[in-house]
């Protein structure tokens, strides 16, 4: 991504933040994986979003009308060892040239430097109670100035959630977002096609979830957006399944929930077909059921109508056809009333999806959920889930788990 999106990001905070405030936002830390093993690094997205610097032990500052520069980036030094033995990374060099911040200083330093860009400011936007270290930290900072009330300067008095502005802006997609999106989105198809094709009975959960893996690598995507859920049969009954360890049997369903990431944006594709290639009549019948709840929910997502209203769609059109097949008795206004469809279908139609496949943004303003609006990007996932245990139902139903995303 072009480090002018980035720019444009900070100067829109910036502008929602005011003068005479200042926010702080910190990177991903390093996950020890085992003894001195690491999990690969992964950089926090509201980091990300707005500085584009891909380092742990970081942190962005942003003072609206600072003289000397309103970005500025702790970060590591540049060691000479450290590239050697773990590649390339930025420094401080690299943080003002390559990454646009307006200066620079070591991360080593934030305990000298950072209390002094705190005096006088009114409000401290920051992550509240994502981060103990940084809260603890914040705290220390802010009483060391208040120490110093009798030499003129003040400290902050409010304390303020960062994500409230950040959030809101997330949600809203600019083309450039979309089009890595669609990438992610692209090669997700291609992997969950490269998964069809080499299905087949006796083969392992895990040796499709080794097809979908190759394909994304293949094309250029090492990351998955979240482990990817390959479940045979009764497995699909599991809403977040992710062993994939079981063998594919002849006449069972597979449900296959995964997508890639690019460039930190998620991509997230849900399909379920016969293992055997063919759908038994109670699995078709339910499969069409599924089918024609996307399409009923789908009609209703566009600009100006609540988000909301897909997912009503989705569960008359679920009840009413749960009643025809006969695994729900009653009238469907009262069977939605009581929520009586839950017990096959229990969560709602999607999600904001972006950076975070599960993306950052409020569905409610006002406890009235919130109009759908160009730029928004969201998912839309019904199912059913019929237990393999489940006595209210005939047999030839159970066990049968289907989602379409």
């Amino acid at each position: 991504m072009k480090q002018s999106e980035f720019k444009k990001r900070r100067a829109s905070l910036m502008k929602q933040i005011g003068k005479g405030n200042i926010a702080i936002i910190a990177s991903a830390p390093q996950r020890t994986r085992n003894r001195d093993v690491h999990y690969p690094f992964r950089q926090d997205s509201d980091f990300y979003y707005l500085t584009g610097f891909n380092e742990a032990e970081s942190m962005a500052v942003f003072i609206p009308g600072r003289e000397q520069g309103e970005y500025i980036l702790f970060c590591r030094e540049f060691d000479e060892k450290k590239a050697l033995w773990e590649g390339a990374h930025a420094g401080l060099e690299g943080a003002t040239k390559h990454y646009e911040a307006d200066d620079s200083f070591p991360i080593d330093d934030l305990d000298d430097i950072l209390p002094g860009m705190l005096e006088n400011k009114s409000k401290v936007f920051y992550p509240m109670g994502k981060d103990s270290d940084l809260d603890h930290k914040l705290l220390e900072w802010i009483n060391h100035i208040r120490k110093q009330s009798r030499s003129g300067v003040t400290a902050p008095g409010e304390l303020v959630s960062l994500e409230h502005i950040l959030h809101e802006m997330r949600l809203f997609k600019s083309a450039e977002e979309l089009k890595l999106m669609r990438r992610a989105g692209e090669v997700s198809a291609k992997a969950h096609i490269r998964a069809m094709q080499a299905c087949k009975p006796g083969l392992y959960e895990y040796q499709i979830e080794a097809e979908l893996i190759h394909e994304f690598i293949q094309d250029g995507l090492r990351a998955v957006a979240y482990p990817s859920i390959v479940a045979g049969g009764k497995n699909a009954c599991v809403l977040h399944y992710v062993e994939n360890k079981d063998k594919l049997n002849k006449g069972d369903l597979l449900l296959i929930d995964a997508g890639v990431e690019c460039d930190h944006y998620a991509a997230d594709i849900t399909r379920t077909f016969p293992v055997s290639g063919k759908f038994s009549e109670p699995q078709k019948l339910l499969y069409q059921l599924v089918l024609d709840a996307q399409a009923a929910a789908l009609a209703e997502i566009k600009p100006g109508n609540p988000w909301n209203k897909a997912h009503d769609a989705s569960v008359e059109t679920l009840t009413k056809g749960l009643i025809e097949l006969g695994l729900l008795k009653g009238k469907p206004k009262k069977l939605i009333k009581d929520e009586k469809y839950k017990q096959f279908y229990m969560h709602r139609i999607g999600h904001w999806l972006g950076m975070d496949v599960h993306d950052v943004g409020d569905y409610k303003i006002k406890d009235e959920w919130r109009l759908l609006e160009p730029g928004m990007v969201l998912t839309v996932e019904p199912g059913l889930y019929v237990p393999a245990d489940c006595e209210t139902v005939d047999k030839q139903w159970r066990g049968i788990g289907i989602r379409i995303e």
